[in-house]
């Protein structure tokens, strides 16, 4: 069995896994996706109930998506998992999709219900589950910070918050044009007053340190939603000088080491948390979507830090 499989091996599907068992009938479509610890989270899950399938990673392009995912359901798939970069694109190849996901405008899983295509989004909900779970707080009861909130994860993540209601969101993107258009999706989600204080409860600010300072001064949770980080060369997306110790981090990157923005917050003395958590919680929801029962979340968390550990 290969670690990773290809269009080429989707369109001879049939001769190119002969002779697996279970048969891969679930997967991880992204590009790159060769570092993706979902399938050991799945597969232990997979195996602890009893269900006939593994799942494997699957590094499709983005023009070769609408192809692979028309391809799932005469190769006997279950569902699928999207993440970077196919997210905000999954949806429109989707034939339905549900309340949730369609109010985000992304699709992170996908359940194969005889010829047609379901979507999904677990990305909010595993977020509000694993900030919970991390620092022992809602993120109803928050002030916000989304770092990378031009789409993808990012505008799920924004979404989620809307929806949650929380105190106060701050909407960061290097492409400020793109962070405007969201918080005016967000906007009706904001309008009522709370208490945290003076200052709009939705707000749109640029990526320049001096600004982040200010707006970190009034915030309780940042939120990195972008990719830096995933390469060992990167560096930390926020410099420790801005950071303070009041805050919470959590980098949706998860790696087997602290990330970069991780360090940086050790520097500031602020609380901080990578993307495992999200990684189960999300994964968990979609197993409970394609099976319709219970997620076995202490084996998945289990074979999520056994990966990490190995690596």
């Amino acid at each position: 069995m290969k670690e990773v499989y290809t269009l080429e091996d989707l369109r001879t599907w049939s001769e190119v896994t002969a002779g697996i068992e279970p048969p891969l009938r679930l997967a991880v479509i992204g590009d790159p996706v060769a570092h993706s610890a979902s399938p050991p989270m799945h597969n232990a899950a997979l195996e602890k109930c009893g269900i006939a399938a593994r799942y494997t990673r699957l590094h499709i392009k983005a023009e070769e998506l609408g192809e692979a995912l028309r391809s799932l359901p005469k190769l006997g798939f279950l569902g699928v998992n999207c993440t970077i970069p196919h997210k905000a694109l999954a949806l429109g190849l989707m034939d339905r999709v549900d309340d949730h996901a369609r109010r985000i405008g992304v699709v992170n899983t996908v359940v194969v219900e005889g010829d047609q295509l379901v979507g999904f989004n677990t990305d909010g909900p595993g977020l509000v589950r694993a900030v919970r779970s991390e620092f022992g707080v809602d993120l109803r009861d928050l002030r916000v910070v989304v770092l990378g909130a031009g789409g993808g994860a990012g505008r799920a993540i924004a979404m989620q918050c809307g929806i949650e209601q929380c105190e106060r969101l701050v909407l960061v993107n290097r492409t400020l044009d793109k962070a405007r258009e969201l918080a005016a999706e967000l906007a009706p989600m904001f309008r009522a007053p709370r208490v945290y204080g003076p200052g709009d409860r939705l707000e749109v600010a640029p990526w320049e340190d001096g600004a982040l300072r200010a707006q970190f001064e009034h915030a309780d949770l940042i939120i990195n939603c972008t990719s830096v980080g995933m390469k060992r060369a990167d560096v930390s997306p926020l410099p420790s000088s801005i950071l303070q110790p009041h805050l919470m981090i959590y980098d949706t990157i998860y790696t087997a080491s602290r990330t970069k923005l991780m360090l940086a917050a050790d520097e500031a003395g602020a609380r901080s948390a990578n993307g495992l958590s999200m990684l189960l919680h999300q994964g968990a929801l979609a197993f409970e979507i394609w099976f319709d029962r219970e997620a076995p979340l202490d084996v998945m968390k289990a074979a999520l830090e056994q990966n990490a550990a190995a690596r």
